[in-house]
């Protein structure tokens, strides 16, 4: 059966250039929280994924599914030791608890969507990244030391976020 609508939860219509929208810096890629947790009673997030030409996380496993849209670009997604270059209009799964990483491949910044589900990778990335003012927002220039904060404070989140580097 399925229950009843539940009215304290309104529509949620997600703009990038919206003033309201979170913009954050993390290892030189600029991501825009574009429905979070909070709004979706933690069921998913989406994520706007501004990446450099070079640029992707380290490699990492979770126990969340992880979906990408690629909207510009190329990305390289390397899943469970395997590499596979995926081209704009193409929509790539991870499988909860898979080991991967992407880099951007494409000789140009790229763009895609990611939705994690459930929700959390959103608060994860405001956690551990540098909240900017958009997307032309340069990176912030980090000293050696504030790498290493930021790197320690991802370590020590991971577990909170289900996530684990390998």
């Amino acid at each position: 059966m399925i229950p009843d609508d539940d009215p304290a939860r309104s529509l949620t219509v997600a703009d990038p250039d919206d003033p309201a929208t979170t913009f954050v810096s993390l290892v030189g890629n600029t991501y825009a929280m574009l429905i979070t947790g909070e709004q979706t009673d933690g069921r998913y997030c989406l994520i706007d994924m501004r990446v450099p030409d070079g640029g992707g996380p380290p490699p990492h496993r979770h126990d969340f599914e992880e979906m990408f849209t690629i909207l510009e670009g190329e990305i390289e997604f390397t899943f469970r030791g395997e590499k596979h270059v995926v081209p704009a209009g193409s929509t790539v799964n991870i499988p909860a608890n898979a080991p991967h990483f992407f880099r951007n491949v494409s000789g140009a910044p790229a763009r895609m969507l990611c939705m994690c589900t459930p929700a959390g990778q959103d608060e994860y990335f405001q956690r551990i990244g540098t909240t900017v003012a958009g997307w032309d927002a340069p990176p912030p220039q980090l000293s050696d030391e504030e790498r290493a904060d930021q790197r320690r404070r991802a370590a020590d989140l991971a577990a909170t976020y289900r996530s684990e580097f390998l």
